[in-house]
């Protein structure tokens, strides 16, 4: 006699499975098939289905892994031990209060300079710990082979690099995915295809720290470790439909570029039979909303890649050292890559010879990079193998472009903007702080009004002649600020 339960359960199980999208949690799983690929397999699809019920991992399996404290304190002795080159602080703390705990790894540790900075970021799921593990090991091979790793000490001169190897220590301690909340940190940020909200009182702590973080601290690029699959992962995260294909954002050839320096690194991502060359465009594998991926493009200004690195998400730890030695190269090459290619430059006025923050783009790409405020240096990474055109502009400036052939290594291109002219056809205006009546006026127009013809035409002529000086200055300074591994343009 057939059990009517039994088939009542049998028909609510294949409604889901036919009428629901797979809810995978990128970072991730291991089994989850690439549908690019034309793959299947009903074991994949099942765990996806039920992604956020898996089980916790033993307390047996957690053995051998730093607890948040170990963490801490790991974090704490190395900045201690390598005090010349790091620095430890804290961009806030978990919803339990624990400190999110960040090391920067520089020359000049904690001061600003015209360099690229990047970030790496571990364990935003809490039951993905391996991330946290390869970070601290990440900071110490750097402190160990600075003075005589050639990789090591380009990094460390020339990149601030920022490590926060656990954003969900909570989720880590109770070894759940989500934060004490329960809530996915990295379905947590404003997206650009579901009602943006900046309010970050409706933000998780966490996500109001890395919110917060990156509008202090100016970064280049980034990336997140993650685990239950191997592959570069890039936006587009989600589509504007919210179905499921290849969208990718502006930068989408840049970006394919940089995961392919990850997957090319490792010691098999490369290899997938599931991803072609290792990499993969966020919708294409699954959509997600919500993530920190697109959120630090579109609102940080950052390149980020979301790396899975392992296909275990908790393995054992006796796996951590093999683990660490096929993704160390990677890890390094991915930093480096910020200073080995794209465009980098400054932005200085002519008038006065000053950094002129401004803004740099690139023809046929809908994207603006921002120069620093203070240094005016900007960092854009593309893709090799092309010529360029990229055009600086600040307000009040003519914008100026140049030509740029990327091949594989970095260019510089400095750019020199001439102010524009104002309504009576004069370029200098006076900068004095005095109260005469002249303050404020166009300095050309008082010379005409205030002296003698003879006076000034000689008076014209000294300023023609200070400004041609003034000009050699900037280009000599430029030149004396050149990195000798890059090719020099200035505009």
């Amino acid at each position: 006699m057939i059990n009517l339960r039994f088939v009542h359960r049998l028909l609510f199980l294949t409604a889901i499975y036919i009428f629901l999208p797979p809810t995978a949690a990128r970072g991730g799983h291991s089994d989850y098939i690439n549908p690019g690929y034309g793959n299947f397999s009903f074991h994949g699809i099942a765990r996806n289905l039920f992604a956020q019920e898996e089980l916790r991992p033993s307390l047996e399996l957690t053995r051998g892994y730093m607890t948040n404290d170990d963490l801490e304190k790991a974090m704490k002795d190395f900045t201690k031990r390598c005090s010349k080159i790091s620095r430890l602080y804290s961009i806030g703390k978990s919803v339990n209060g624990f400190p999110l705990w960040v090391i920067e790894i520089s020359d000049r540790p904690g001061e600003i300079e015209a360099e690229p900075a990047f970030k790496y970021i571990g364990n935003v799921h809490g039951d993905e710990p391996v991330g946290r593990e390869l970070l601290i090991r990440l900071a110490n091979w750097i402190c160990d082979n600075y003075k005589k790793d050639p990789l090591a000490q380009m990094i460390v001169e020339n990149v601030h690099l920022h490590i926060l190897p656990s954003l969900n220590p909570d989720g880590f301690s109770i070894r759940k995915r989500n934060n004490a909340n329960d809530v996915d940190l990295n379905r947590d940020f404003p997206d650009q295809f579901s009602p943006v909200n900046d309010d970050l009182s409706l933000r998780q702590p966490e996500t109001r720290a890395i919110m917060t973080w990156l509008r202090d601290t100016r970064f280049t690029a980034s990336a997140t470790l993650h685990g239950g699959a191997l592959v570069a992962n890039f936006p587009w995260d989600g589509t504007e439909d919210r179905r499921k294909y290849y969208y990718g954002c502006p930068d989408d050839e840049a970006y394919r570029f940089l995961a392919r320096i990850y997957s090319k690194s490792h010691r098999n991502m490369s290899l997938s039979k599931e991803f072609k060359e290792g990499i993969t465009n966020g919708a294409s594998w699954y959509p997600i909303y919500g993530g920190m991926q697109d959120w630090n493009y579109i609102y940080g200004g950052c390149f980020e890649l979301t790396l899975e690195i392992s296909d275990n998400k908790w393995p054992r730890a006796p796996e951590l050292p093999t683990i660490w030695d096929y993704n160390r190269k990677s890890m390094l090459n991915l930093v480096a890559s910020i200073v080995k290619t794209g465009v980098h430059g400054r932005i200085f006025s002519l008038d006065q010879g000053k950094p002129l923050p401004g803004l740099v783009v690139v023809k046929g790409i809908n994207y603006t990079v921002k120069a620093h405020q203070e240094y005016a240096d900007y960092h854009r990474l593309l893709a090799p193998g092309q010529i360029y055109e990229v055009t600086a502009s600040s307000p009040g400036y003519k914008p100026k472009t140049a030509s740029v052939w990327l091949g594989d290594n970095a260019v510089t291109a400095d750019f020199i903007l001439i102010p524009e002219e104002s309504s009576r056809g004069n370029l200098l205006r006076s900068n004095c702080d005095c109260d005469c009546k002249s303050c404020g006026q166009p300095l050309l127009a008082h010379f005409f009004t205030e002296t003698n013809n003879g006076i000034t035409l000689t008076l014209i002529v000294v300023v023609v002649f200070l400004c041609f000086l003034l000009q050699r200055r900037v280009r000599f300074n430029l030149l004396k600020q050149k990195q000798s591994s890059r090719r020099p343009i200035t505009v």
